[in-house]
């Protein structure tokens, strides 16, 4: 408690590194020593300062259980700390939020999902999804800002027996952040950011075998521009563009299976960019395009013997390739009464990976929600 975001982010690559180093019985993974602490802190903020909004040291009864209950579940070492200590029941005058009260701007959509493989096959699958967006702080605020004062956070979670209950979340935290142009007619800002990507699917039904995409940058940091156009009343326009050096990541393995893990270590770069376009607040739509390039720089010969394997000695990275993956997505959102809208959103993966003793697989998956959204 008290320590801010780089403080805690030393704990984090500390304790991880002992861990690793001194209280396991096999051999250091740079996976755990990169991945979990970088990765960490990006879901330990934003789940944090998540928590922080519904918290309340002023309430009572069923209001304050709920509220403390609904905290431990979005951050439990928080909640469980809050037990500890007391703080969990101890009524005070205000309202102890540690980050005051920030500009939030939620959406949670439901509906139906359809997902499709176009390969040499042709497999298709349909299910329930969920679709969840935070906005937290003003993207458009550059004096006195902290490390994720402003964060976006998207996630899909899914209702599909052949698939992942979470199938995307995407992170961006700024940590810092200045402004290029301030007018009454435009906004330019240049930030740095830490991302948190993560991409999951599994094979769609019982006619193929093939999974179309699985990838994953948890220690991912780069430069991004926002840019506002403030020249209409009616009409509102933003946009922005990143592009990051990928520390470490994880891409889909069409041949790696060591102990039940289908995925390649990678690092590599990746670019994101995207822009908002609304009609007083009736209609709006949105597009992201999404690129990553990630490289496997150590693999194996090709007649390695898989049969004598050294658990303790081997190298987990995979198979030595390089993957080039987009994902590209297009939201339209049309209200139908104050707060809730119909939402419809078209999304479509492609994962090129180029194997240096395997043959190249290209897979092109495309999915559609059909949904109804209640912006808080």
């Amino acid at each position: 408690k008290g320590y801010g975001y780089w403080a805690s982010g030393a704990f984090a690559l500390g304790g991880s590194a002992m861990w690793e180093l001194f209280l396991e019985n096999e051999f250091p993974s740079v996976n755990d020593i990169i991945a979990t602490p970088v990765g960490g802190l990006t879901l330990g903020e934003v789940f944090y300062r998540s928590s922080d909004l519904i918290l309340d040291d002023r309430a009572t009864g069923n209001n304050r259980f709920g509220r403390e209950a609904a905290a431990f579940i979005i951050a439990p070492t928080r909640g469980l700390t809050r037990l500890i200590n007391g703080d969990a029941w101890r009524k005070r005058t205000t309202s102890g939020k540690q980050f005051g009260i920030p500009d939030v701007s939620v959406e949670v959509s439901a509906g139906i999902r359809v997902l499709e493989l176009k390969d040499q096959i042709f497999d298709k699958g349909m299910g329930g999804a969920i679709t969840i967006n935070l906005e937290y702080g003003d993207k458009f605020e550059t004096e006195n800002q902290k490390p994720y004062d402003f964060f976006t956070l998207n996630t899909n979670l899914n209702i599909h027996s052949s698939q992942p209950i979470m199938s995307q979340l995407n992170i961006i935290g700024r940590l810092h952040v200045t402004d290029l142009i301030d007018t009454d007619k435009d906004f330019l800002s240049i930030g740095a950011y830490q991302h948190f990507d993560y991409y999951d699917s599994d094979t769609i039904s019982d006619v193929s075998d093939k999974i179309p995409y699985k990838f994953c940058t948890p220690a991912s940091f780069g430069v991004g521009f926002i840019y506002q156009r403030k020249r209409s009343s009616i009409w509102s326009f933003d946009a922005y563009a990143h592009i990051n050096a990928v520390i470490l990541g994880g891409s889909l393995s069409d041949h790696y299976v060591v102990d039940m893990r289908n995925y390649n270590l990678a690092s590599g770069f990746s670019w994101k960019s995207g822009f908002n376009l609304a009609y007083r607040d009736k209609i709006s739509v949105s597009t992201s395009y999404e690129a990553y390039k990630m490289y496997t720089w150590k693999g194996y010969p090709q007649d390695f013997d898989w049969d004598n394997l050294d658990a303790h000695n081997f190298n987990y990275q995979g198979d030595r390739s390089q993957a080039m993956l987009h994902a590209i997505a297009l939201r339209a959102n049309l209200k139908l009464r104050k707060q809730v809208y119909l939402t419809g959103i078209y999304a479509n993966y492609t994962r090129d990976t180029n194997y240096r003793y395997f043959p190249d697989i290209f897979s092109k998956t495309s999915e559609g929600r059909i949904m109804l959204t209640y912006k808080f």
